[in-house]
C-alpha cells in the first residue's frame, strides 16, 4: 500500500508540491467531489446509508493506493448534520490515513489512535494501524474473493439469509448453494425485491445427492449404532443435509442458526466433520470490531469451564483466526493478577495454560496471567509487565471460563457499541459457523465471508 496522508486546514496546492519532490508517483483523491459526488454523499448521510459512502470511498482509495507511490486525500466541507473537521476525521480513520493539520484537533481525537500533526516530515514518517469495522468488513470481501470458496446456507426460507446471499452473489466474493425448493425460494425473493442470480439451489424433497449423503453418513455413524434408515432419516434434516455438503466436498462451508439453536448446528459437524489433529478441541472466538481497532475474544460461546490445556488450545485457535484476518496475533491469557503478583488457584491455571500453550507453539506471542487493563493499555503495560511483548498490545483475549467471555464479550458489544461478529467456531477439520437467532443481515454476510476464509486457510494447511 501506497503512503498517505489527509490535509486539513492547509493549502493543498502547496503540501501536492512538496509530497510530489519526495514521491515520483503521486496520486490525488477526493473522497467527496472527485469520486462519490457531493449530492451523492448528502443523500446517503441524511437518509443514515453514511456505511454505503465509506464502503465505496474504501474500496477506490485502495485500488489508488495499489498503484500508486503516494495517495494524497482532499478533504472535504461539512455534509448533511456532520461538521467538516469531524467528517474529514471520520475518513481519515475508514481510509487508515494520518492527516496534517497545524490546528489543535485534540478536543475530536482523544483516546483515538488517529496521528494528527502539523509536521510534514514526522507525520511522513508515522506509522498509523486503525481498523474501522467498515474498512475490517472491506478486508473479508477482498480476502474471500481471493479464493473463491462454495459456502452452503440452509435456511433460505428466512429474509435475512435471501438479502444476505444477493449481497454476497453481487460481490463475487463467495458461491452460495441455497437448500429449498428453487421456485418457493425465489417466489419469496422476488416479494423482497432480492436478486439471487447465481445462486444454486438444492430441493431437500428431491435431489441427486440424497444417497450418497445417506451412505457416507451411515458409513460415519454405523460405529454408533446409526441404521441405513436412520441415516436416510438425518439427511432429511438441512442442517445435517449440509453438514454432510460440506464433510463430502460438496461444499466448502455451511452457515446456519438464524432459526435453530446453536446445538443444533453444532452436533452433525462433532459427529461427523470432527476436530483437526492438532486441535482436538472445538472452541469459539468472537471478532470485535472496535471503533479503531479489531480484537478477537474467546472462547464466549462454546467451552464452559475449560482446563488449562483446553485453555491452551483456545489460545492457539484463537492465535491461528487472528492471522487468517491480517492480525499479528499477540494472546493475553486473561486473569485477576498480572505476571507473579498473584497466587490462587485460578491464577495458577492460567499460568500453566500459558506455560502449555508455549510448549504447544513455540513461536506464539502470549503472556499469562494478566488483567486486561495491563494486557491492552500500555502505559498500565509499563507500570505491572514493563518488558512484555504483549502486555499493553494484545490483540487476542482469552477468557477464563465461559461465563467471564460470555459477559465480557457483551460488555463491549452493547457498552461501547462494539460490532461483535461470531461465535467463529475453531478446531473443525471442515468450516461450520452458528448464527445468532437474533442476526443481522450483516451478520450473514460477515459469517459466509469468514467461513469461505477458514476454508481457504484449511486448504493451504
Amino acid at each position: 500500500m501506497a503512503n498517505s496522508i489527509l490535509t486539513l486546514g492547509v493549502n493543498f496546492q502547496e503540501i501536492y508540491e512538496i509530497i510530489s519532490t519526495k514521491f515520483e508517483n503521486v496520486a490525488v483523491f477526493d473522497p467527496v467531489c472527485g469520486f462519490f459526488g457531493r449530492e451523492n454523499t448528502e443523500r446517503d448521510f441524511q437518509s443514515g446509508k453514511e456505511g454505503d459512502f465509506f464502503k465505496s470511498i474504501i474500496c477506490e482509495f485502495d485500488r489508488l493506493s495499489a498503484g500508486a507511490d503516494f495517495v494524497l486525500v482532499k478533504p472535504t466541507k461539512s455534509v448533511a448534520n456532520i461538521g467538516e473537521t469531524e467528517l474529514n476525521l471520520q475518513i481519515a480513520r475508514n481510509l487508515n490515513v494520518p492527516v496534517f493539520c497545524r490546528e489543535n484537533l485534540s478536543f475530536f481525537t482523544r483516546n483515538s489512535k488517529l496521528i494528527v500533526s502539523g509536521n510534514l516530515d514526522e507525520i511522513l514518517n508515522a506509522k498509523q494501524d486503525i481498523i474501522t469495522p467498515l474498512r475490517f468488513e472491506n478486508s473479508l470481501f477482498k480476502l474471500a474473493a481471493k479464493d473463491k470458496k462454495t459456502v452452503v446456507l440452509p435456511e433460505s426460507e428466512d429474509e435475512r439469509i435471501l438479502r444476505a446471499s444477493e449481497i454476497l452473489l453481487k460481490s463475487g466474493a463467495v458461491n452460495l448453494i441455497l437448500l429449498g425448493d428453487e421456485n418457493e425460494v425465489k417466489f419469496d425473493a422476488d416479494k423482497l425485491g432480492v436478486n439471487l442470480n447465481g445462486a444454486k439451489f438444492i430441493n431437500l424433497e428431491k435431489n441427486e445427492y440424497e444417497e450418497r449423503l445417506t451412505a457416507a453418513l451411515f458409513e460415519a455413524r454405523k460405529s454408533k449404532g446409526v441404521s441405513m434408515e436412520q441415516a436416510r432419516k438425518l439427511v432429511g434434516d438441512r442442517t445435517y443435509f449440509a453438514t454432510m455438503m460440506v464433510q463430502e466436498g460438496l461444499a466448502h462451508a455451511m452457515v446456519s442458526g438464524a432459526n435453530t439453536t446453536t446445538a443444533h448446528t453444532i452436533r452433525p459437524a462433532l459427529q461427523i466433520i470432527k476436530t483437526r489433529p492438532d486441535s482436538p478441541l472445538v472452541s469459539s472466538s468472537f471478532i470485535m470490531c472496535f471503533a479503531e481497532e479489531i480484537l478477537i475474544y474467546a472462547d464466549c460461546a462454546i467451552n464452559p469451564n475449560p482446563d488449562a490445556r483446553q485453555l491452551a488450545q483456545i489460545a492457539i485457535a484463537s492465535a491461528d483466526t487472528a492471522r487468517a484476518f491480517g492480525l499479528e496475533p499477540r494472546a493475553a491469557m486473561l486473569s485477576y493478577s498480572s505476571g507473579d503478583s498473584g497466587s490462587g488457584e485460578d491464577i495458577d491455571l492460567v499460568r500453566s495454560a500459558g506455560e502449555i500453550a508455549r510448549k504447544l507453539d513455540s513461536a506464539i506471542k502470549i503472556e499469562a496471567p494478566v488483567q486486561y487493563d495491563a494486557a491492552i493499555d500500555p502505559l498500565v503495560a509499563r507500570k505491572k509487565l514493563l518488558n512484555s511483548d504483549v502486555a499493553g498490545r494484545a490483540n487476542v483475549f482469552v477468557f477464563p471460563n465461559l461465563n467471564a467471555g460470555n459477559i465480557g464479550y457483551k460488555i463491549a458489544q452493547k457498552s461501547a457499541n462494539c460490532v461483535a461478529v461470531g461465535p467463529i467456531l475453531q478446531g473443525l477439520k471442515k468450516p461450520v459457523n452458528d448464527l445468532s437467532r437474533g442476526c443481522t443481515v450483516a451478520d450473514v454476510v460477515n459469517t459466509a465471508l469468514i467461513s469461505a476464509i477458514q476454508a481457504s486457510r484449511i486448504g493451504e494447511k
